[in-house]
């Protein structure tokens, strides 16, 4: 996993701490950001970054698992100040990101308003806020389903959708390694569809879960959690047999 550096940013978020797991893979040409964290967290990740050694400066892509707030916040923010960057996501999740369309996971927030009490209501209301506040971000190329990018050994693109519709994992055959993004978080050493509360399609959640056993997975990154350490394949089968049952 020598070309695959692990960027663990400790924060605190609405009173706790907290801990994501942004990834930069490398080869010779390039230095490629996977995600970026909430709005502001451009500091952070120039800090983490740096303390591998290497300068923002030479990032030269930035791929996007998905357009909820903590994976896309500061995207607008890194391309204002590194213009140079290629940003790269999922067809199907450009214009969330650009703001064509209504951020999902605000739809999915007000589709809960009329069920819930007074504070709660409020709790949610706030929550839609900041979901409208995330600024857009022009999306320069788009990928597709196991499309293959040539960079870095090779980066196949592995549509996972479930959490969000357009949420991709990537596999680098070259190393065995699983960038999962959301599509599992890792809790208490143990792999987990991500916070149910959150998940749009639990079935298809489970269903990319169980597409994830198709590949030769011997390190598996997740977003919340970090690196799995483990037999990776029992680790997915077990998931999928805990959810069918």
């Amino acid at each position: 996993m020598n070309n695959c550096q692990l960027l663990d940013i400790e924060f605190e978020h609405n009173g706790q701490n907290q801990i994501i797991t942004p990834v930069l893979i490398q080869d010779e040409q390039e230095n490629i950001l996977v995600d970026c964290g909430y709005p502001n967290f451009l500091p952070y990740l120039e800090k983490a970054v740096q303390q591998k050694g290497i300068s923002f400066e030479s990032i030269t892509k930035l791929i996007v698992t998905h357009h909820d707030m903590d994976h896309i916040g500061s995207l607008a923010e890194i391309k204002r100040a590194y213009p140079h960057i290629t940003i790269i996501a999922y067809e199907l999740e450009k214009p969330y990101i650009e703001g064509a369309k209504t951020s999902l996971r605000i739809e999915q927030a007000k589709s809960t308003l009329g069920e819930l009490q007074d504070e709660a209501k409020n709790q949610a209301e706030q929550f839609i806020r900041f979901l409208a506040s995330i600024e857009p971000a022009p999306v320069d190329q788009t990928v597709i389903n196991d499309e293959c990018l040539p960079w870095c050994g090779g980066i196949q693109i592995v549509h996972t959708p479930g959490h969000m519709p357009g949420h991709i994992s990537l596999y680098l055959p070259s190393s065995k390694t699983l960038i999962a993004g959301d599509a599992v978080v890792l809790e208490h050493g143990k792999l987990n569809i991500a916070n149910p509360q959150f998940t749009m399609d639990m079935e298809a959640a489970v269903s990319s879960v169980r597409r994830l056993l198709d590949f030769g997975i011997e390190r598996i990154i997740c977003y919340h959690g970090g690196l799995f350490h483990g037999n990776v394949r029992q680790a997915l089968q077990d998931l999928v047999r805990e959810y069918k049952s």
